[in-house]
């Protein structure tokens, strides 16, 4: 149903949330994280990127309320419509479902794993080497200036309305 209506151009709830799903994808593609910040410029680290820029905002949303509470699950379903076209153009057609129950289920662990940390640098640097890092801790240099980096964005996010979310404003 998502496909007709799009093509017959009537937006959906959904669609509202798309300029902010594409500045936390901006943001989780800066070039910064990967040269200064070490994060691994792989699939599975611009995913790890993405997670983490959404986790940040779904936090915020939820900081919000009730009304905010639709805006993070559409939030989410744009997330998941976004990794399932990217299965589908890297050829993975066949088994999309399962990659998708898998990344979701990454999703929600780090959700948790950064829920409580992220005021906490010294918790935080354990999660990201556990999560971002996969286990594998990059230079002191570089997860210094991850954590730094994620903390500012953290604070900045925090401060921000749900219409400045919406027009896709991380700032």
């Amino acid at each position: 149903m998502g496909f007709f209506q799009r093509l017959l151009n009537k937006p959906t709830a959904r669609d509202a949330m798309i300029p902010l799903y594409a500045a936390l994808v901006s943001e989780a593609r800066a070039p910064e994280w990967y040269t200064q910040g070490e994060v691994a410029d792989t699939i599975d680290g611009r995913f790890d990127m993405v997670v983490l820029m959404l986790a940040l905002v779904v936090f915020r949303l939820e900081a919000l309320g009730d009304a905010a509470a639709e805006s993070s699950a559409l939030l989410t379903e744009v997330f998941i419509d976004a990794m399932d076209g990217e299965l589908r153009q890297m050829g993975i057609d066949y088994t999309v479902g399962k990659h998708i129950g898998k990344m979701m289920s990454a999703l929600g662990g780090r959700l948790g794993a950064y829920r409580d940390v992220r005021q906490d640098a010294a918790a935080l640097r354990e999660a990201l080497v556990r999560n971002l890092y996969r286990g594998h801790a990059p230079s002191d240099a570089a997860l210094d200036f991850v954590v730094a980096r994620t903390q500012a964005l953290d604070a900045q996010i925090s401060g921000l309305s749900l219409e400045t979310l919406r027009a896709g404003k991380l700032a």
